[in-house]
């Protein structure tokens, strides 16, 4: 399933968008035939406190304390400007992180394309909850992460920052609530549980966004973008896929974890982008009885299955197999590397090693522990910087 989830805007909503800021972040509004009056633009930001009730979840005052905070991006996304015919519009949600008038949204909703054809929307918008309607600076984006950073004028307005969490406890069954506009209608709320996490779901460049929140509280056509919180209001990730056979919302939702959002913020705000360490291999997860079928040494770990010409793991020597096979009808080519641990931190399946690796920069050296012929070793790899898209055989 493609990652970019975006519904289209009508031509009028985005039209209201383009026009007049009322005295928000833009110039004085006057008169053409009276006088001047002055524009009170002093920013007001006002903080959430948890919107647990006594009673534990309680989506009436989450959604109370928490949906002013969350907004509605409209994005031009080809075409001449807002106001000229024949561009393409689109709509998401997004959510106000700071009183500077940082929002955040999802990549995929202030871009087009993907991989290395990927473009920034040539203007956008963001709509608060009251009524409020501003142009916003695209800070930079994070393809990887389909994470976007924006930033708005904030005088004049009333701002509802929203706190990030973190997902690194988060339980199945822990109850959520989804707030953003879906279909293109703003400040709509949702709930459920969270159904799963440690989900891989795709990103813009075809790499995999690791530790994704998989969540059955509607999620649809335009929610990307906005915040998914917990009992206490705290945002536990961004919504940014559904997975549905009918176009719309049906049980399967994902988030983008708190915890990659805050890294990939961190580092728009220092220049606008973010790098990623790459080592240039494909692998397979481990599982008993794959291990007993073809008498591997270990239980668990990432099975290398192909390597990248001259990458990064190639480099140091890693090895894949060349011997393909079928098992529990799927192929699997044996005899290669396994990789077992990233500086002494051991891997429990394969999907662990590309979350390691998110803990490295480019040009930082590792120690991989290895079983080659039945046999450990460690091998030192210097990694690269992870290319603009992904093929078959680049991942992580």
């Amino acid at each position: 399933m493609s990652a970019r989830l975006r519904a289209v805007a009508a031509l009028a909503a985005l039209l209201a968008i383009a026009g007049p800021v009322g005295g928000c972040g833009g110039a004085d509004d006057s008169a053409d035939d009276g006088p001047a009056t002055s524009v009170d633009r002093t920013t007001t930001v006002e903080v959430v406190r948890s919107a647990a009730g006594d009673d534990g979840f309680d989506p009436a005052r989450i959604y109370e304390r928490d949906a002013p905070g969350v907004v509605t991006v409209f994005s031009v996304l080809s075409g001449e400007s807002a106001l000229g015919d024949g561009g393409g519009q689109g709509v998401g949600s997004g959510f106000v992180l700071n009183e500077r008038g940082e929002v955040a949204t999802n990549a995929h909703v202030v871009t087009e394309g993907e991989g290395s054809s990927i473009t920034k929307a040539k203007e956008v918008y963001v709509a608060f909850a009251d009524r409020n309607r501003v142009p916003a600076r695209i800070v930079g984006y994070d393809a990887n992460a389909d994470v976007a950073l924006l930033r708005i004028d904030p005088a004049g307005l009333r701002l509802r920052p929203l706190p990030l969490g973190t997902a690194r406890d988060l339980r199945v069954g822990s109850p959520v609530a989804a707030i953003g506009s879906p279909f293109g209608e703003p400040q709509s709320l949702s709930v459920g549980v969270v159904s799963a996490t440690d989900r891989s779901i795709e990103s813009l460049t075809g790499f995999q966004i690791a530790g994704a929140i998989q969540t059955d509280a509607a999620i649809n056509r335009g929610n990307s973008g906005g915040p998914l919180v917990n009992a206490k209001g705290e945002v536990l990730g961004i919504n940014s896929q559904i997975r549905s056979s009918s176009g719309g919302g049906d049980g399967v939702g994902y988030a983008v974890p708190a915890d990659t959002v805050r890294r990939t913020l961190a580092a728009l705000r220092e220049d606008g982008t973010v790098e990623y360490a790459y080592l240039g291999v494909s692998t397979t997860e481990i599982y008993p009885q794959l291990a007993r079928r073809f008498r591997l040494p270990v239980k668990a770990g990432a099975w290398v299955q192909e390597v990248v010409p001259d990458g990064p793991a190639d480099d140091a020597g890693l090895r894949a197999g060349s011997d393909e096979r079928r098992f529990q009808s799927r192929p699997v080519i044996v005899g290669g590397d396994i990789v077992t641990a990233v500086n002494g931190e051991k891997l429990a399946d394969a999907e662990a090693l590309g979350v390691a690796l998110l803990e490295f920069k480019p040009g930082d050296r590792i120690t991989l522990r290895v079983f080659r012929d039945g046999k450990a070793r460690d091998v030192r790899v210097r990694l690269g910087a992870r290319p603009q898209e992904s093929t078959d055989a680049v991942r992580p």
